[in-house]
């Protein structure tokens, strides 16, 4: 029976450990709070749905056939068993450091014709471009230019070979070739 004061003697153990562990995560400060709370998961970028640029919209048109709708727009997201005479676009983007975006477009067909159609405004694809663009503005661009007095510091004429050394080679590379092959074969 040695075995049992023993295993209690270990859960004994277990229990000021684990109060231990619990007492010291109430007592993180808020610098260290701050700290875990800038490190964040990779959060995936979800894109579902057709994007619609307000040039699309501008090319529908009253009158014009489901292939030709097809053609400007794509294959709509959702088309209803229930009501064939109505085509839904919808397009949803949630991103890392973006608010999440949700557009929709309802086209509303009479038979084989584009009758109507309605939604949110849609933005330009130049528009929607500098809105999926995160990357924050620091400041302004440094000039990059240099004095006449700093370039003839790198000025290679002047450069001496140590001794022992052949001097540099002054010669011209040949220029690149205009046009580059393809990467894949044209087979």
């Amino acid at each position: 029976m040695p075995a049992i004061p023993q295993r209690r003697h270990w859960l004994l153990v277990g229990a000021v450990a684990a109060t231990l562990g619990l007492g010291a995560c109430s007592s993180v400060g808020d610098s260290a709070r701050g700290a875990l709370n800038a490190v964040t998961p990779y959060k995936v970028e979800v894109v579902q749905g057709n994007f619609v640029s307000k040039e699309q919209v501008e090319a529908l048109k009253p009158g014009m056939s489901r292939q030709q709708v097809r053609e400007v727009l794509g294959t709509s997201l959702l088309t209803d068993v229930f009501h064939s005479n109505r085509w839904d676009y919808v397009f949803t983007i949630r991103r890392q450091g973006v608010e999440a975006q949700q557009r929709r477009l309802t086209l509303f067909f009479n038979g084989e014709v584009l009758e109507r159609f309605e939604g949110d405004p849609m933005p330009s694809e130049e528009e929607f471009v500098a809105q999926l663009d995160t990357r924050k503005r620091r400041g302004s661009v440094p000039k990059l230019e240099a004095t006449d007095d700093q370039l003839k510091k790198f000025d290679p004429s002047k450069e001496k070979p140590a001794d022992g050394e052949p001097a540099p080679a002054t010669q011209s590379q040949p220029p690149l070739p205009a046009v580059y092959p393809p990467l894949e074969s044209t087979r």
